[in-house]
C-alpha cells in the first residue's frame, strides 16, 4: 500500500507547501511552451516586416491550433490511459495505447498537411489575410506545414513523458526547441535576410530537436516498453484514449472558433475603419499570445492543484478542498490584478517588445490591450474553476463554466456588437463575456459548495478475511440477475469469506477515501465516462485494486464486481463468472427488491448496466458480457438457488 500512503499526505500536509511543490513545475513547462508562440512575433515585429509580418503569424496561429488540438488529444487522453494502467499495473494495454496515440497523430498530421497545402490560400483568408499579407502568410504557412507531423508528434508524445514520471525531460524537451528557435530566429531574420521564411525555418528546427529529444525518452522509458505490436491498431484502446482527451480537444477547439470569428470580424470592421484591416489582426495575435502567458501561469497553479484537490475531495476533506480553492482564488486573482494593471497603466511597454511600427499601430494596439484584457482577472478565475471542476469529478460543469465563456457569450457578442460600435464592437466584447461569464461561474461554484456534506461519513470497521487456499471467485452480473445474492449463496456453501460492499469499505480505509464516495463512482449520468478519468475518481479505482489483490491473497473467497475478475487476471487460482438474465425477469425482480414500477426498474437496468459496463471497459479495455472474457456464463432466471449449485458443481468438476 506504498502508493496510498504516498497519497495520504496530499491530505495532511500543508496546502501552500503543497501548492509551490506541484503548481511551479506545471507553469514553468506552460511557459516554455508559451515561447514558441512568441517568439516569431518578437523578432518579425523588430524587423522590417512589421506589423504585416505579425499578421501573418496572426492568421496562421490558429490554424496550428487545430493541428495541436489533435496531437494533444490524443497525446493527452495516452498520458491518462497509461496513468490507469500503471494503477492497475497493466503493462499490455498501456504500451498499445501509446503506439495507437503515435500512429493515428502522425496519420492525421500528414491529412493535415495534405489537406493544408491543398486549401492553404482558402484557410489563410478565412483566418484574416488580406491583399497586403497573403504573401507573407502563405510564405510562413507553407514551411510551417511542411513540419505540423513533427508539429504534431512532438505535442503528442510529451504529454505521455510527464505521465511516465518524467515532467524534468518533458520540460526539457520543449525548452531544448523552444532555445534554439529563439538563438535561431535573430539569425535567419536579420543577418541572413530571410525574413519570415527564416522565422519559420527556426520554428521548425525547433520542433525538430524537441522531437528528437522526446524519441531518446521513449528508447528508456521507465513503466512501458514500444514494440512493432505497439502500432497494431486496437479501436477499444483507442475508444478510451479518445474519451479521456476529448475535453482537452474541445478546449483547443474553442480557441480556434474564438480566434476565426474575432480575426474575421477585425477584418471586417477594421477595413471599414482608419486602421485598416492588417493592424487589427497584428495586434489582436499579438494580444492574445500575451494574454496565453497570463491564462498559463493560471493553469499551471490549478494543474498544480489537482492533486490536493481529488484526494481530498475523495477522502471528503472538504476543508481542505475550500481551503484550497480559496488559495487559488487568491493567486489567481493576484496573478489576474498585477497583469490588468500592466495592461491598463502601461500597455505600449509590452507592444514596444513586437516591434512599435507606426503611430496608428501604436494607438490600436493600446486600445486593444486596454479594452480587450480590462477584465482578464476575471477570466483568469473562470478558466481556474474550469479546471477545478475537472479536479474534482464535475466534467459537466467544467464544461460549462469553459464554453459558456468562450462560445455561448464571446461569440455571439464579437459579431453583434461591432455593428453598432464599429471596430470597438470586437474588443469590448471581450470584457462583457468575462462579465457574464463570471455570473455563471459564480452560481455554479456557489452551488457545489453549499452542496457539499460537510460531515464526513464514518469507515466501516472491516477487515480482510483469512482464508485456506483454493479457488478465487470473481461474480459479475447484468442489474437484477441477483449476483450479489447468489455470490452470498455460493460463499456460504463453500464456507470461504464473501466480499461485496467491503470491498468498497477496505478500500476507502487503506485509501483515506470516504466509503460512500468509493461506493457511488458509477452513479453518475452526465459525461459518465469522463467522471471515471477524473482525478478523485482514479484514487477510488485504484485503492479498490489494491484490496482486491490483498483480498485474494489471504485465500480462496467469493468477490462480486469492481471488475475483480480483470484485477486478478494472473491469478492461477481464478475462475471467473458472469451472470445475466433476461431483461423482463430482471425486471420482475427489480421491482420486488426497490419497488419500484415497471418502467422505472426498466430505466434503472439500462442506466445501471451502462454504467457498469463503463467503468469494466474504462479498468479493462475489454467488453462488459463478452463471454471469451470469463470461465463460466449462466443464466440466473432458473433461481438463485439452482444458479449456485450450477457454479458450485462447475467448480467441483475443475478441481477433479
Amino acid at each position: 500500500m506504498e502508493n496510498q500512503e504516498n497519497n495520504k499526505f496530499l491530505g495532511s500536509e500543508k496546502i501552500s507547501k503543497l501548492l509551490f511543490k506541484f503548481s511551479i513545475p506545471c507553469i514553468l513547462s506552460l511557459l516554455i511552451s508559451s515561447l514558441y508562440n512568441i517568439v516569431d512575433q518578437i523578432f518579425i515585429g523588430n524587423s522590417e516586416l512589421g506589423y504585416l509580418g505579425n499578421a501573418a503569424t496572426g492568421v496562421v496561429y490558429p490554424i496550428t491550433i487545430i493541428a495541436v488540438a489533435f496531437a494533444w488529444c490524443f497525446g493527452d487522453g495516452a498520458a491518462a490511459y497509461l496513468s490507469l494502467c500503471q494503477g492497475r499495473g497493466d503493462t499490455k494495454n498501456a504500451h498499445q495505447g501509446i503506439g495507437n496515440s503515435i500512429l493515428v497523430t502522425f496519420i492525421i498530421s500528414i491529412i493535415f498537411l495534405i489537406l493544408g497545402f491543398i486549401f492553404k490560400d482558402n484557410l489563410l483568408y478565412l483566418f484574416g489575410a488580406s491583399s497586403k499579407s497573403i504573401n507573407l502568410a502563405r510564405d510562413y504557412f507553407e514551411i510551417i506545414l511542411a513540419a505540423i507531423p513533427v508539429y504534431m508528434l512532438a505535442n503528442s508524445m510529451n504529454a505521455v513523458i510527464r505521465a511516465d514520471g518524467a515532467p524534468g525531460f518533458s520540460m526539457a524537451a520543449t525548452a531544448v526547441g523552444a532555445i534554439i528557435n529563439i538563438i535561431l530566429d535573430p539569425i535567419f531574420i536579420f543577418p541572413l535576410h530571410m525574413g519570415i521564411k527564416g522565422a519559420a525555418i527556426a520554428t521548425i528546427i525547433g520542433q525538430i530537436a524537441s522531437l528528437i529529444v522526446s524519441i531518446i525518452y521513449y528508447t528508456k522509458t521507465k513503466t512501458f516498453k514500444l514494440t512493432f505490436e505497439s502500432f497494431k491498431m486496437n479501436f477499444n484502446v483507442f475508444k478510451n484514449i479518445i474519451i479521456l482527451g476529448v475535453s482537452t480537444f474541445i478546449t483547443q477547439m474553442s480557441i480556434v472558433v474564438i480566434s476565426l470569428v474575432c480575426n474575421i470580424m477585425l477584418a471586417k470592421y477594421g477595413s471599414l475603419s482608419k486602421y485598416g484591416a492588417d493592424i487589427p489582426i497584428a495586434v489582436i495575435g499579438i494580444t492574445m499570445k500575451v494574454f496565453s502567458i497570463v491564462i498559463n501561469i493560471i493553469v499551471g497553479i490549478i494543474l498544480g492543484a489537482q492533486p490536493i484537490l481529488g484526494y481530498n475531495f475523495g477522502a471528503k476533506n472538504f476543508d481542505r478542498v475550500k481551503e484550497t480553492f480559496k488559495k487559488v482564488v487568491i493567486i489567481s486573482s493576484l496573478v489576474g490584478v498585477i497583469s490588468t494593471i500592466l495592461f491598463e497603466i502601461c500597455p505600449s511597454m509590452i507592444i514596444k517588445i513586437f516591434g512599435s511600427n507606426s503611430s496608428l499601430y501604436m494607438e490600436f494596439a493600446t486600445l486593444t490591450f486596454r479594452l480587450f484584457l480590462m477584465l482578464v482577472t476575471l477570466t483568469c478565475l473562470i478558466k481556474m474553476t474550469s479546471i477545478f471542476f475537472q479536479a474534482v469529478g464535475e466534467p459537466l460543469k467544467a464544461a460549462i463554466v469553459s464554453l459558456t465563456r468562450d462560445i455561448i457569450f464571446f461569440v455571439p457578442l464579437v459579431i453583434i456588437l461591432p455593428k453598432y460600435f464599429g471596430i470597438k464592437g470586437c474588443l469590448i466584447a471581450s470584457p462583457i463575456a468575462d462579465i457574464l461569464g463570471i455570473l455563471v461561474t459564480v452560481i455554479l461554484i456557489t452551488k457545489f459548495f453549499k452542496g457539499l456534506d460537510v460531515k464526513v461519513a464514518k469507515q466501516e470497521n472491516v477487515n480482510y478475511k483469512s482464508s485456506h487456499e483454493g479457488v478465487i471467485i470473481t461474480i459479475s452480473r447484468t442489474h437484477g440477475s441477483q449476483g450479489k445474492a447468489i455470490g452470498e449463496i455460493v460463499a456460504k456453501k463453500l464456507g470461504i469469506p464473501y466480499y461485496y460492499k467491503e470491498i468498497e469499505a477496505l478500500a476507502a480505509r487503506e485509501s483515506g477515501l470516504d466509503k460512500e464516495f468509493v461506493s457511488n463512482i458509477n452513479e453518475r449520468d452526465a459525461l459518465h465516462d469522463l467522471y471515471l478519468t477524473t482525478t478523485p475518481v482514479k484514487y477510488a479505482i485504484t485503492a479498490q485494486e489494491k484490496v482486491i489483490k490483498m483480498i485474494a491473497s489471504k485465500g480462496s473467497c467469493v468477490l462480486v464486481g469492481r471488475a475483480a475478475d480483470y484485477v486478478l487476471r494472473d491469478n492461477k487460482n481464478l475462475i471467473r463468472i458472469f451472470i445475466y438474465a433476461p431483461i423482463e425477469y430482471r425486471i420482475k425482480k427489480v421491482m420486488e427488491m426497490y419497488k419500484d414500477t415497471k418502467a422505472n426498474a426498466k430505466k434503472n437496468i439500462l442506466k445501471s448496466d451502462k454504467n457498469r459496463a463503463s467503468y469494466y471497459e474504462l479498468i479493462s479495455n475489454q467488453t462488459f458480457g463478452n463471454p471469451l472474457n470469463y470461465d463460466l456464463c449462466i443464466d440466473s432466471s432458473i433461481g438463485k438457488e439452482k444458479t449456485a449449485e450450477v457454479i458450485i458443481d462447475y467448480i467441483d468438476k475443475l478441481n477433479k
